[in-house]
């Protein structure tokens, strides 16, 4: 598996994976297009309200529509589809429909949204600090 670390991290890797090290400098683009820069591109992506809850709660697990609904109980069932349909576009999500009656569908995170784990995990340490500090 390829792990996306940035430059300034270090690179701490199992024996199996592939890291691939970048530098990530928007602002030394020469035409200021932030169309292009990876940045940009990734909030375009998980950008949102709930893709990024949504890709943390299937963290390294599948996860029936019902199940993920019942961990974000704050979502509409219509935007949590929706959701779920950006991340598949996106191939962050793989949806896996059987053959049964009633339909049984289940979501799980693909190998390129499994490479936000870490960004994820920075993410809610970053929110506990951040509910701290404004708890005083």
């Amino acid at each position: 598996m390829e792990i996306l670390k940035a430059s300034s991290q270090e690179t701490n890797s199992q024996p199996n994976e592939k890291v691939l090290v970048t530098s990530l400098k928007c602002d030394e683009q020469k035409d200021n297009d932030l169309n292009s820069c990876p940045v940009t591109t990734a909030i375009n992506v998980i950008g949102g309200k709930w893709k990024v809850i949504i890709l943390y709660q299937l963290r390294g697990k599948t996860l029936r529509f019902g199940e993920l609904k019942k961990e974000i109980p704050k979502i509409t069932q219509k935007m949590l589809t929706q959701q779920l349909r950006e991340l598949e576009k996106d191939k962050l999500v793989k949806r896996h429909v059987y053959a049964e009656v009633p339909p049984k569908v289940e979501y799980t995170p693909t190998k390129l949204a499994t490479q936000l784990n870490p960004a994820l995990d920075l993410l809610c340490a970053w929110g506990a600090l951040f509910e701290e500090a404004h708890r005083e």
